[in-house]
């Protein structure tokens, strides 16, 4: 009983610290992890190996594949690839299907870019669209965020699914071949299903948000920019099928089993995008540099909040809360999919970042995957799907679709969190159903 309320002040305080003090994460997560050493009697010095342990395991195992990822990302936005993609894409649905490619766009160019920079790349791009073709701003563009939240949430190589399927010792291949399966109808309920109710929304954008148009001929052609989005996974993707057909070990599986590593296929795709959207684009490399450097800047503040997250889990594991918690836990009268989902929601709405949600989630959570059987890729995606729930005042994504759009509160709420509720809610129910079959 104590352990447990040990746990939930640490929960409550880390709440505290970040939403109602606002201190950064990062210094929320070190505070909460030296008093929780502390209260369970353990002295300074193991602490402190604790927490840079944790921070080691979790920060090391990540560096690569996010801070490659950035650049990646950095690279398709500042190229015009994206831009390629979402033109290419609605000459061909064509203006009646205009949401559909927009939809299809966020998802494709989702992947390798990271939220904040999807969403600042996607938005003006929607508003664009919908000014040319006077349509409602709200009903092409929350579909389009649809999809960029649950390439967020679900899909390696983002951060939060890269670190929960490392926490999880899941394989980071099957987790991006469940999480499509999943993504796929979930987008579709949570975008343009839910977009219908949408079109009373009629406020008119601030025009400031529109984006500019670049001159066709300097965006990069169409093979390329998708190459560029699609390689990573594609290369993870043909290691899991790989390695799913047990074939004997030869040079072939063992050629694929290095560039499917996810740190090597991100190196690779990013080094060949360098090259298609960069050099042969007339760009020197000192001028593709630049960006790319700042890229790893923009992301200093996710490796900071992952790296606090890995040291609170292991002080979790080293002061023995983490295996005293297994057994009440695992007694409780819910499935282990449902009370890592519930956890993440609860973490979700009170602190606001998802990130922080799901990893936090995650140190409590882990311990429950050896001794339940549950699929450890199934767990990484219920995780993600909680961390989503009800985004709303004290989530800076809810204010940044408010202003973009010219909404209200109360009408963000009807709008904005509906969508990522929906989200976390049809995601949870992909989840148990790939459970059923897997």
């Amino acid at each position: 009983m104590m352990t447990l309320l040990l746990l939930l002040l640490a929960v409550l305080s880390l709440v505290l610290l970040i939403t109602v003090i606002k201190l950064h994460p990062f210094i929320s997560f070190l505070i909460v992890c030296i008093a929780t050493g502390l209260l369970k009697g353990m002295q300074v010095a193991p602490i402190m190996s604790s927490i840079q342990k944790g921070l080691g395991d979790v920060v090391g195992a990540l560096m690569i594949i996010l801070c490659v990822g950035a650049m990646l990302g950095k690279l398709v936005a500042d190229s015009g690839a994206a831009n390629k993609i979402a033109s290419g894409l609605i000459q061909l649905f064509g203006t009646k299907y205009i949401q559909w490619a927009l939809v299809l766009t966020a998802f494709i160019v989702g992947i390798p870019l990271f939220y904040g920079v999807g969403f600042v790349l996607l938005v003006p791009l929607v508003i664009t669209v919908a000014t040319r073709y006077n349509l409602p701003a709200v009903y092409l563009g929350l579909p389009a965020l649809a999809a960029l939240s649950v390439t967020h949430g679900f899909l390696p190589p983002h951060p939060s699914p890269v670190a929960l399927a490392q926490q999880f010792n899941a394989n980071m291949g099957m987790t991006l071949f469940y999480g499509v399966i999943i993504a796929i109808p979930t987008i579709v309920i949570a975008g343009p299903i839910f977009s219908v109710t949408l079109k009373k929304y009629t406020q008119k954008p601030m025009a400031i948000f529109a984006s500019h148009t670049i001159a066709n001929e300097k965006l990069p052609g169409m093979f390329p920019s998708l190459l560029a989005a699609f390689l990573p996974v594609l290369l993870i993707g043909l290691d899991s099928i790989v390695s799913s057909l047990g074939l004997q070990k030869n040079s072939f599986t063992s050629f694929t089993h290095v560039i499917g590593d996810p740190s090597v296929a991100m190196l690779i795709s990013l080094l060949i995008s360098i090259y298609t959207l960069g050099i042969r684009q007339s760009k020197s490399i000192q001028v593709i540099m630049g960006p790319l450097g700042d890229s790893v800047k923009e992301i200093s503040s996710v490796l900071l909040i992952i790296a606090g997250a890995g040291a609170l889990k292991q002080i979790l594991l080293d002061t023995g809360i983490s295996t005293e918690l297994i057994k009440p836990i695992s007694n409780l009268p819910l499935h282990p999919l449902l009370l890592a989902w519930g956890i993440a929601a609860i973490l979700r709405v009170s602190i606001g970042s998802a990130t922080v949600a799901g990893l936090t989630t995650a140190g409590i959570v882990a311990p429950l995957i050896a001794s339940s059987g549950v699929n450890p890729c199934l767990m990484v995606l219920a995780t993600g799907a909680g961390s989503l729930f009800f985004s709303h005042v004290n989530d800076g994504a809810f204010w940044m679709f408010k202003e973009y759009f010219n909404l209200t509160v109360k009408e963000t709420i009807k709008t904005w969190s509906a969508m990522e509720t929906i989200v976390s809610i049809s995601g949870l129910i992909g989840v148990f159903i790939l459970n059923y079959f897997i």
